[in-house]
């Protein structure tokens, strides 16, 4: 067997900031409070919570003088005004690039355009890039942009971890509806960087393994855009979900993983598929 790993699988930069913050947060105030999972992988939050770092679902949950850490997400106006209001001791791990995002709906706005955001519903990004401008239209899928009534002059951004292949279709039908369409290309580069590796090694592999949480968007991404390339392509979130039989005739396994799947559980996973092979070819990276 070979198993062939995507370089880029696993933490993206604005995650990994997040996390390290984190932990030296937590360990130089004893504990620090987050409104909601800082990333969304169930392994790192337990992981998180064993040194302090606490999940909290409001500001009033937080004790007075302990610092509350605002997510790699991105965190809601109005949550950023209360606890300024409140004077609480803010630590900031907004990833860089949504908060470009926040920047460029703003702009928008002020351009006098009608604000669509390409995203999921209820998602944490989401929800804090909507919150920077008045009655944004968040459109998820190409039906829910064809029900779209049409419009004269409209900005779009989308959330960071969309696929390429949703934003086009949805623009396509966005540049028939409105007459002045501004589009700003808000995937991030880790992002189109990790689809595109997947999407080229799920074709060249057997069985395709993509790690990550199910709560995860962008594992969840990963795994659609594999399942569409190679029947025989399986999500886990460690080591413990693999199944033997995945791997009966395989010649060839890939693994990738998303943007908030840590190095260790990446490192598992590999040594547990190594075990399944009696003669391990070779373990190699893809660029």
């Amino acid at each position: 067997m070979k198993i062939i790993i995507a370089k880029d699988a696993g933490y993206c930069f604005g995650v990994r900031d997040a996390v390290n913050l984190a932990y030296e947060t937590a360990n130089q105030n004893g504990d620090v409070y987050m409104l909601g999972h800082i990333v969304h992988n169930e392994n790192v939050v337990k992981d998180l919570d064993d040194v302090g770092a606490k999940v909290v679902r409001k500001l009033t949950d937080v004790p007075d003088g302990k610092p509350i850490m605002f997510r790699a997400h991105g965190t809601a106006k109005t949550v950023w005004g209360n606890a300024q209001q409140k004077d609480m001791n803010i630590i900031d791990a907004t990833c860089p690039l949504v908060k470009e995002i926040h920047d460029e709906v703003i702009k928008l706005e002020k351009e006098g355009r009608q604000i669509i955001i390409v995203g999921d519903h209820g998602h944490d990004e989401v929800i804090g890039i909507a919150s920077q401008v008045k009655e944004p239209i968040i459109v998820a899928t190409p039906d829910e942009a064809n029900q779209l009534r049409k419009m004269k002059k409209a900005g779009v951004v989308s959330q960071s971890t969309q696929t390429i292949e949703n934003v086009q279709d949805i623009i396509n039908i966005l540049m028939i509806k409105v007459f002045d369409l501004r589009f700003v290309n808000t995937i991030c580069f880790p992002t189109k960087r990790n689809q595109q590796q997947l999407k080229d090694l799920s074709e060249k592999c057997d069985v395709m393994v993509v790690i990550g949480s199910f709560t995860s968007a962008n594992s969840k991404r990963l795994t659609q855009l594999a399942e569409e390339r190679n029947d025989r392509s399986y999500q886990v979130t460690c080591a413990n979900d693999l199944k033997p039989d995945w791997f009966n005739d395989s010649d060839v396994v890939g693994i990738t993983a998303g943007a908030s799947t840590p190095d260790n559980i990446i490192e598992d996973v590999t040594e547990k598929i190594k075990s399944y092979s009696k003669n391990l070819e070779e373990e190699l990276v893809y660029e």
